[in-house]
């Protein structure tokens, strides 16, 4: 990944702002978004076992497997397929499987150049109050990056908000999406004060914390 403080320009632009909330952050959840669907497709397959209902477990894995082997030698044809039947898996699954399975395929769109599909499924999960809300909440951080210039800055903000509080596990990564937002709108004091305060919480993630570092120190100037 081309580091991020490359991409800065000294005027802090309008377009390049926007272009990072959607890029890094975007690229940084979605290499999450593997590991945090595997950890949850492991507690769901658990509990569906002890409630004896493994189909679920098995569908989601014959479809998961082969995207998983092909690894990075996977085609946008195979992963589009499989975008597809995770979302026709999804609609008659227990609903653990099916935020899993529409969020695995949201990741698999966006990969492969239909974000139209892919915010259109991680605002569906954000809005479904039954999903549960680990996974509601990184779905609706998700369609804030992909959405930051492209739906109202207002919007966004307004979705972004809950995810902010300090007791939400995603609370860093929105306050960076927030601040970035922010930059692209010329306020830059509110940016700076979140990046501040992100800079300085040892409960977000290194680079996030090194990012924002970067970013208040050209902000600074």
């Amino acid at each position: 990944m081309v580091d991020i403080f490359d991409e800065v320009s000294d005027d802090l632009r309008t377009e390049r702002a926007v272009r990072l909330a959607r890029r890094y952050g975007g690229l940084l959840l979605l290499a999450c978004l593997a590991v945090l669907i595997a950890v949850a497709a492991d507690q769901f397959y658990e509990w569906h076992t002890q409630k004896q209902d493994q189909g679920a477990a098995a569908r989601y894995l014959a479809i998961t497997s082969p995207l998983d082997a092909a690894g990075l030698n996977l085609t946008t044809q195979t992963a589009l397929g499989g975008a597809k039947a995770l979302t026709d898996f999804a609609a008659s699954a227990p609903a653990g499987y099916a935020t899993i399975a529409d969020l695995r395929a949201a990741a698999l769109y966006a990969n492969a150049g239909q974000p139209s599909q892919a915010e259109a499924l991680w605002s569906s999960i954000g809005n479904d109050t039954a999903a549960d809300p680990l996974l509601r909440d990184l779905a609706t951080l998700l369609w804030a990056q992909h959405e930051a210039g492209h739906a109202p800055d207002a919007e966004v903000l307004g979705r972004l908000a809950p995810l902010a509080s300090q007791q939400n596990p995603y609370h860093g990564l929105a306050q960076e999406t927030q601040a970035l937002i922010y930059m692209g709108e010329g306020k830059s004091s509110l940016a700076k004060a979140l990046f501040s305060q992100i800079a300085a919480d040892p409960n977000v993630p290194d680079g996030v914390r090194n990012r924002a570092d970067g970013l208040l120190e050209k902000l600074n100037g």
